[in-house]
């Protein structure tokens, strides 16, 4: 039999700060930009009883571990859990199995900010922030820690969601944050711009956007949504998380593929790649620049094999048994 640590979500969910998730993720990029392997998510719909199964996985080499995450969402049930079995990259030897529940904001906001540091100006100072859930929190709180903010202006279509989440991070941030009436108003002199939405129509007008800015778009992960405009995906420097991905359900690159504004060639690099030195990102300060992440096993496999280990270091989690294959196949 081999021991295999079950870390609960309450237990990981004090593990780490957002500075720590973004550096793990950069650092999982980085990996898969040199030798690492993943492949967009496989997803399974079901229309009676409506619902998903879905999940992504991952090989990074130079972090130590593989695995990945399959959850459902929807059917009877009405919600969502998320399970995460890890291995260790050189063995193969499976290693832990987490609830990934409270990890999943602070990977995913470690993603965008990953993307802003690697794309962003340098001296970006102004955030608008599209959006004011769970993700968006998120967002902010990793993006945060890779730019010194001075202005943070959020807008999402509900007033006081809005004026909460401008309340919460005021006190929290060393920027000014505020809610704002529009989403024009919110990316007016931006100099990056975080969607964390639901939408399937552009929460913004391209023509509202700065030359310079820099976009991370969280929403876009099918093909009916949209997030961003179409015409933002066409004079950008435009970079996913993973190349393949963006054929398969990225919305809004897919839409603007469609409408001949772009061709196959518009993908400039994986971000992976550019993390890890082998294509440039941002080559000036006057162009825009997009991160667009659809959520891959590489951001959720580099948080995880980090809070394992840390894990580990304070004697948390409790040993599951699993039986080797070799045992299962021949009784022994």
């Amino acid at each position: 039999m081999t021991d295999v640590l079950f870390l609960q979500s309450d237990e990981l969910s004090d593990l780490a700060t957002p500075a720590e998730y973004v550096e793990w993720v950069r650092d999982g990029y980085e990996s898969h930009g040199n030798d690492g392997s993943a492949e967009p998510r496989t997803k399974l719909v079901s229309a009676d009883p409506p619902g998903m199964c879905t999940g992504y996985l991952a090989i990074l080499p130079e972090v130590g571990g593989m695995g990945g995450y399959t959850y459902a969402a929807g059917f009877g049930d009405g919600d969502v859990h998320f399970a995460l079995p890890l291995f260790d990259a050189e063995s193969g030897r499976m290693e832990a199995l987490l609830d990934g529940a409270s990890m999943n904001p602070f990977k995913t906001g470690a993603a965008g900010a990953v993307g802003v540091d690697a794309l962003a100006r340098e001296d970006a100072t102004t955030l608008a922030m599209i959006g004011s859930g769970a993700q968006a929190r998120g967002q902010l709180k990793a993006t945060a820690t890779v730019r010194d903010f001075e202005t943070v202006r959020v807008f999402s279509p509900t007033r006081e969601s809005r004026e909460s989440f401008a309340a919460d991070f005021d006190d929290r941030l060393d920027a000014d944050v505020s809610a704002v009436e529009s989403a024009a108003e919110a990316l007016e002199e931006a100099d990056v711009v975080v969607t964390a939405t639901k939408a399937e129509d552009p929460v913004f007008d391209d023509a509202d956007l700065p030359d310079d800015a820099h976009v991370t778009a969280m929403g876009q992960y099918d093909r009916g949504k949209q997030e961003i405009p179409p015409e933002t995906v066409a004079r950008s420097t435009y970079v996913p998380d993973l190349r393949e991905r963006a054929f398969q359900d990225a919305g809004a690159f897919l839409a603007a593929l469609d409408d001949g504004l772009v061709d196959e060639d518009h993908v400039h690099a994986e971000l992976g790649e550019v993390v890890a030195g082998h294509e440039a990102g941002r080559t000036s300060d006057d162009e825009v620049t997009v991160f667009d992440s659809g959520g891959t096993g590489i951001e959720t496999v580099a948080a995880a094999w980090n809070l394992y280990r840390r894990a580990e270091e304070q004697g948390l989690g409790r040993p599951l048994e699993f039986a080797p294959g070799s045992e299962a196949l021949t009784g022994e």
